[in-house]
């Protein structure tokens, strides 16, 4: 039997939120090398401040400031930090209750060893070189021994509204077996599914067992690369990643033969052309373009064929 793939992936993403009116004048704040704290309505102050009162459920009413020193409530060592945190060299997480505050803030402390960590150590924040309007603008927190730094510049005095941190995650996928076996013919020009035996449904992708009958899908079955939209959207907002330009239609195709639909691009005419029923062919890349992958169908096109009867597809939408 042959090995299983696997491959690193990675995802990413910009996420861009607002910030709204009490996290605005927060990370305002921070510009200026301040630390805001929201007093609530028990008279306790929380920092980072919250939006809403956990007693009144009310917007704070009053912004105090904070800080910048303050005590470890309580940490965990990070031997080995991952990219984009706040430290690249072993450094401790707390929770830290800043002078003026009642609630612990979370941030990243640069104790230089394990053994200079403790509960109740007492630590002060070491401020960016340049603000960005983030809780980055807080390097880290680090032992408060000798003097503090000096003043920073003044900071912004609008709120900033709004905030963009980038999102990634790595992680290696393995195929199962069957996948694996579907990959390893996309590399051939090949597109193979599996069929139940007990309804006789092909799957493409195949998917080990029939999830009607719960029954192993042995048989391999070679189906068509041409098929029939039978649902689509036309995309007309661009994002990051984008290979194709909007407006372009991204549609579920069922191929011939195949019970199950895939996704992908329709191109070769104008998206208002695109319909349910509409008959397409697969374009492939150039072979030496080939890999273990579905993008080696660049698209699919019109295939100049009589639209299908909607009976034909309308239990595979």
């Amino acid at each position: 039997m042959s090995q299983v793939l696997r491959a690193p992936l990675e995802i990413g993403f910009a996420y861009t939120r607002s910030t709204g009116p009490t996290l605005g004048r927060f990370l305002a704040g921070l510009t200026g090398r301040r630390i805001l704290g929201a007093r609530g309505a028990d008279g306790r102050v929380y920092a980072p401040p919250f939006e809403y009162d956990p007693v009144t459920f009310e917007p704070p009413g009053e912004l105090v400031e904070v800080g910048p020193e303050g005590t470890v409530l309580t940490w965990t060592w990070m031997r080995q930090p991952l990219a984009g945190q706040p430290l690249d060299r072993p450094f401790g997480w707390a929770l830290i209750r800043l002078d003026g505050a009642d609630t612990g803030l979370l941030h990243a402390v640069d104790a230089g060893s394990a053994a200079a960590m403790r509960t109740g150590m007492r630590v002060r924040a070491r401020w960016a070189p340049v603000p960005s309007g983030g809780i980055g603008d807080i390097a880290c927190f680090e032992p408060s021994e000798g003097p503090g730094p000096a003043a920073g510049p003044p900071g912004q005095t609008e709120p900033v509204d709004m905030i963009t941190t980038p999102i990634e995650l790595s992680y290696e996928h393995t195929a199962s077996a069957e996948e694996s076996a579907f990959l390893r013919g996309l590399a051939q020009g090949r597109l193979l599914g599996q069929r139940c035996p007990a309804c006789g449904k092909v799957y493409l992708p195949p998917r080990a067992a029939c999830p009607a009958d719960g029954v192993p899908t042995t048989t391999e079955v070679e189906v068509s690369d041409t098929g029939t939209v039978t649902t689509f959207c036309v995309v007309s907002v661009p994002f990051r990643g984008q290979r194709v330009a909007p407006p372009y239609v991204a549609a579920a195709v069922l191929l011939d033969g195949a019970d199950i639909a895939i996704q992908h691009l329709i191109l070769g005419c104008e998206p208002s052309a695109v319909r349910m029923g509409m008959r397409v062919s697969a374009v492939w890349k150039p072979r030496e373009e080939w890999g273990l992958t579905l993008e080696n169908i660049d698209h699919f096109q019109p295939a100049g064929e009589p639209d299908a009867p909607y009976e034909s597809y309308a239990r595979h939408l």
